[in-house]
């Protein structure tokens, strides 16, 4: 008996979606094809949350235009096989909710690859966690704190020294010049008072004496009452740590009613704070992270040179650490190469191991993420000009 053949009533109609599947996907491949290329083309985006705004701007715009100097180089050179890197910028107001806020939204909302340049001591320890949620790099902070230098985040890679390396450095130095009574004058927050126990230390174990300390208000307006108070304790030197407005009112309420040497922080003697303080910046000292940015000889502070004349930027130490701050987040993403995202970019800073930029290096592995210790003590001259 023959098998009858028999035809689904449903099979043309079958057959008819199939083939309108197949004509649909063969029209979708070249455009999706192109939106890969696409993408593959597309700006490598970074996010930097970071005063924009208010009494901070100021004293932070010189590290961002020396940050935004190096990248725009590096696109002109090609990018990282072709794909350009492109700044996400978001303005915080220094203030630490927002810049968690301005996190998520760089991540969540724009697609960032890594967080770039936070600072503020409240700031970064306010991300740290979302870091760790995100699998996003956050890459060169402005804090010297040991909160955040031993935090040991494999998401947190930090490009200059601690304020214990430049504390020691800065005491040490006072010591060996038979300046022994110190006095401490720091701003009231959270960064002044995680390093006062460290100057602390420090004078301690160089052999110094902790004649006291006296906090003063992040706007400086009780920078006077500061500084009346450390005289009566006779420091022989004043230890400074602040950044931005109680700098230039602490230093000449200093001249006025100590008349002692001050040391200072490197975040606590940027471009603005000597501008603004004009000659009564002179024998401030300062303890810097950076090598010189005048000097000709290292290859990198020659490329910095070059970079601020194409871009019409002043030659300073702020846009050179800006600078430097985007070279090594450069050398990650070249590693890291085209497809690069957050985990891969954080293994690959992490494999790093040793940076030489030019002359100035850095140091990387799993087990220090903290690049560079490097300290050096600078005064400030006749027209606002470093001395070593």
């Amino acid at each position: 008996m023959t098998t009858p053949f028999i035809v689904h009533p449903c099979a043309p109609r079958r057959r008819l979606l199939q083939s309108l599947c197949a004509s649909a996907c063969a029209l979708a491949w070249p455009a999706l094809a192109q939106q890969r290329s696409a993408d593959a083309k597309a700006a490598i985006l970074i996010g930097r949350s970071s005063a924009l705004s208010g009494p901070m701007a100021p004293f932070l715009t010189p590290v961002h235009e020396g940050q935004e100097a190096a990248l725009a180089d590096f696109n002109e050179a090609g990018g990282v096989a072709g794909r350009k890197v492109q700044l996400v910028s978001l303005d915080d107001k220094f203030d630490a909710a927002l810049a968690l806020d301005n996190a998520r939204r760089l991540v969540q909302d724009s697609g960032v690859v890594a967080l770039f340049g936070q600072a503020g001591t409240s700031q970064v320890l306010a991300l740290l966690p979302y870091l760790a949620q995100a699998r996003t790099p956050l890459v060169a902070v402005y804090t010297g704190s040991p909160a955040v230098h031993g935090a040991r985040s494999p998401y947190l890679f930090t490009t200059s020294a601690s304020y214990a390396d430049e504390l020691v450095k800065i005491v040490r130095n006072l010591v060996a010049i038979q300046t022994t009574r110190i006095g401490v004058a720091y701003e009231n927050n959270d960064f002044g008072k995680l390093a006062l126990p460290l100057v602390e230390k420090a004078i301690t174990a160089e052999g110094g004496t902790f004649v006291g300390a006296h906090a003063m208000h992040s706007s400086g307006q009780d920078a006077e009452a500061a500084a009346k108070a450390l005289a009566a304790l006779r420091p022989q030197a004043v230890v400074m740590i602040a950044a931005g407005p109680p700098v230039v009112a602490y230093v000449r309420a200093n001249k006025a009613h100590l008349g002692v040497p001050v040391y200072t922080l490197s975040l606590g003697a940027g471009a603005q704070v000597i501008r603004a303080l004009g000659s009564d910046a002179r024998g401030l000292a300062v303890a810097r992270t950076t090598p010189p940015p005048t000097r000709l000889t290292t290859a990198v502070a020659r490329e910095f040179q070059a970079s601020m004349k194409r871009h019409g930027h002043p030659v300073d130490y702020d846009r050179f650490r800006g600078y430097l701050d985007a070279r090594i987040l450069i050398e990650g993403l070249r590693a890291a190469g085209p497809s690069v995202t957050g985990a891969s970019l954080a293994a690959t800073l992490e494999g790093l191991h040793k940076v030489d930029l030019g002359g100035y290096t850095y140091q990387y592995s799993a087990q220090n993420r903290n690049g560079s210790s490097y300290v050096d003590i600078a005064v400030i001259g006749p027209d606002g000009n470093y001395m070593h």
